[in-house]
């Protein structure tokens, strides 16, 4: 009767999970056979909770193809016995050191079985006519063995890394959320709680920086939801622009729908005539035109020349107007309503915020009525400008 060996050769030593682990591989498998590379996938998802590393799964690779056939069967060969110098080769260049290692650790894991020689070498004994009769090596049946356990795990491992996938993504969209309210919250209505706010909300945003588990995000995801009833209920309601019923029809339906727009807006509401229906006489700005170009740089490549002067400016914008989509008819109402210098600000500010206005022309005309009935200053707008720069410089 032959006896295959199940001990270890040298020095190592006989231990309760080995004895386990050689019970389990030699049970009836649950399946007749499996594709190896497809149970080197599964087993690749599941590795965490065979407490395998992908280097070790790099071994078992290596050990898989020795195998002739690709399914693993009890019909076909499981015992593979390459020398260390020919699985290293497969194993991408490995040093035998580190080989060793990471195959004590397949044998540890139960996914591999060592029948071992009596002088520790691998190889195969085989009669005169060249059959193999006795082999010494790695058996692979365990994977044959374990086959659905292996399955069932790479699903389980599957589904929670999904699970922590979307987590992770509804924790960054809320947080996103909150920071960038408290950002408007601090502009707009600067107080303690917005303060306290923006530091809970940079420490949980250095948080996210590490590989978090399930039970950190969802405490994080607590603490972001809490957060965001706080700043709903410390942040004032946007008012939006109401425009004029007498504008074009496709230029009527602009709606503040970012933080950005209010501070554009609030400069229409800027003052209030002391005669009601009697505007104001048009002026010059009361602004720099150098602060003019430093918060609106986006005009300045449309230039002919440097911009020094005022009639530059307004020839400048005169240009970029048409660009935005905002007609003759409402540039010119702007010019006489604002005078061309406040008109030529205001197009400049619009240039600068054009990919969050869904309509400047729509936009000029509210402004532009704005100004016919209450007067109309560009400062705030440009302030608001310079404002946000600095912000993102901070």
């Amino acid at each position: 009767m032959q006896h295959i060996s199940t001990t270890p050769f040298g020095r190592r030593a006989v231990s309760a999970g080995l004895l386990a682990h050689q019970t389990l591989a030699q049970a009836a498998p649950a399946l007749p056979a499996i594709d190896k590379y497809s149970i080197l996938d599964d087993l690749r998802d599941a590795r965490v909770h065979f407490e395998l590393s992908d280097r070790d799964l790099g071994v078992l690779a290596a050990l898989l193809s020795f195998l002739p056939s690709r399914q693993i069967s009890d019909e076909a060969q499981t015992l593979v016995y390459p020398s260390n110098r020919i699985l290293s080769e497969r194993a991408h260049g490995m040093a035998e050191s580190t080989l060793r290692r990471h195959l004590a650790q397949l044998v540890r894991a139960g996914v591999i079985l060592r029948h071992d020689s009596p002088n520790g070498k691998r190889y195969a004994a085989r009669n005169y006519q060249g059959d193999v009769v006795r082999a010494f090596g790695f058996d692979l049946r365990p994977l044959l063995v374990r086959g659905a356990e292996i399955a069932t795990k790479a699903a389980e491992a599957r589904e929670a890394a999904f699970a922590h996938k979307r987590l992770r993504e509804d924790v960054v969209l809320r947080l996103r959320d909150a920071c960038k309210l408290i950002e408007y919250g601090l502009e707009t209505a600067p107080h303690n709680v917005w303060e306290d706010l923006a530091i809970k909300g940079a420490s949980l945003r250095k948080s996210l920086r590490r590989v978090l588990d399930i039970a950190t995000l969802e405490t994080m995801l607590t603490e972001i939801t809490a957060m965001l009833r706080a700043i709903h209920t410390n942040l004032n309601p946007i008012k939006t622009v109401e425009l004029s019923g007498s504008d074009v029809q496709n230029e009527r339906h602009y709606q503040n729908s970012n933080k950005e727009h209010s501070d554009f807006e609030s400069c229409a509401k800027e003052r209030a005539s002391s005669e009601p229906n009697v505007p104001e006489p048009k002026t010059p700005p009361n602004l720099p035109l150098s602060l003019v170009l430093k918060a609106c740089p986006d005009i300045l490549p449309y230039a002919r020349d440097e911009i020094d002067h005022w009639h530059q400016f307004v020839a400048t914008a005169s240009l970029v107007r048409g660009m935005m989509g905002i007609s003759p008819h409402a540039w010119q109402h702007a010019q006489d309503t604002m005078g061309p210098e406040v008109a030529a600000i205001t197009c400049a500010a619009i240039l600068q915020r054009v990919s969050d206005i869904h309509s400047p022309g729509g936009y000029l005309r509210a402004l532009t009525t704005r100004a016919e009935a209450q007067g109309f200053s560009p400062g705030p707008m440009i302030m608001a400008l310079l404002n946000g720069e600095n912000s993102k410089a901070a």
